[in-house]
């Protein structure tokens, strides 16, 4: 059997909040580590019919950052979704669901950063 290692470093400031995430895989062709200001690790627990999640980010990503990071996870969610189960029709209504949250967070974005 092929084993594959996905290898996450975490660097922690003196309060324990991530400062650096740096990552890389053994199946990759880049060798050195990567580096990302967010990262989301889901596994499912069949025994347990329960998902357990790992969500991190450093403390400079922005705000804006998060909202398009979230946007694109939830696009390849979507995705990933459709390729497990092939229901085309649930896929559209998720990703209408990801263009809605976008847009509305960056509506909220634009009021909170216009001037009076």
């Amino acid at each position: 059997m092929q084993t594959s290692t996905i290898k996450i470093d975490v660097h922690l400031d003196q309060n324990k909040v991530p400062e650096q995430i740096n990552w890389t895989a053994s199946d990759s062709t880049i060798e050195n580590m990567q580096r990302a200001k967010a990262f989301m690790l889901a596994f499912w627990d069949g025994n347990e019919k329960a998902a357990l999640r790992i969500d991190l980010w450093t403390k400079d990503m922005m705000i804006d950052e998060m909202g398009d990071f979230f946007y694109q996870t939830l696009m390849t969610m979507a995705d990933t979704f459709g390729r497990a189960t092939q229901n085309e029709e649930r896929v559209k209504e998720f990703k209408q669901f990801a263009k809605d949250f976008y847009n509305k967070f960056r509506e909220d974005q634009l009021k909170e950063n216009k001037v009076d």
